[in-house]
């Protein structure tokens, strides 16, 4: 089963409240996101969004240029449902973001739990290279993995774990580590999930 069968199966199957990595409030990343005091009017891109509540929660902060990118249509349906008559305000991308090509640059790239599904060095390499493509110099990054410790699978699939350090050296020496946070994130069954937050500040020479 490719990338995107498998995805579509598990949003098929299940609903975005049902999955390990549901979260009612985003609250890390939407502390992080604020903590850089960013206009309103900046280009926030939500890669692997999928159902997540962060467009939401970024919508009620003000925020007016709000960009969802998932591979599984079935997902960003639910997200667009969830939403209702504000789905209108946010641009939904289906796409796999190995093969993302934007028309604009983003201020900042946020992606929770997609990263560490990319055991490939070489899908890695592809994922910066189209981070880089994507994202204004001094711009923005937000990445959550799984941490050191953490869980070794998800959804069936094999993950590799992060701290801040070893991301670091996956982004390269253009992106500055900011700040970095372990969240215990609890499962809609009540089972503990060790995620690691990294923000990065990409060179604004690049």
């Amino acid at each position: 089963m490719d990338r995107k069968s498998h995805w579509e199966e598990i949003y098929h199957e299940k609903s975005h409240q049902e999955v390990s990595w549901y979260q009612e409030q985003p609250k890390l990343s939407l502390e992080l996101i604020e903590s850089l005091q960013l206009n309103k009017s900046a280009r926030i891109l939500d890669v692997g969004g999928g159902a997540s509540r962060l467009a939401k929660g970024l919508l009620d902060a003000g925020y007016n240029t709000i960009a969802v990118l998932d591979i599984s249509a079935q997902a960003l349906e639910q997200a667009k449902n969830e939403l209702g008559d504000q789905a209108t305000r946010v641009e939904w991308i289906e796409a796999n973001v190995l093969d993302f090509e934007s028309s604009t640059c983003f201020d900042l790239w946020h992606d929770r739990a997609l990263f560490h599904f990319l055991t490939d060095a070489s899908e890695r390499k592809r994922y910066v290279e189209v981070l880089k493509r994507s994202l204004s110099p001094g711009g923005f990054v937000i990445i959550a993995s799984f941490a050191i410790g953490g869980p070794e699978q998800c959804s069936g699939l094999p993950i590799v774990q992060y701290d801040a350090q070893k991301l670091s050296r996956e982004l390269g020496a253009e992106f500055k580590l900011l700040r970095a946070k372990i969240e215990l994130h609890r499962t809609p069954w009540n089972t503990e999930q060790k995620f690691m937050y990294s923000l990065f500040q990409r060179n604004r020479k690049s």
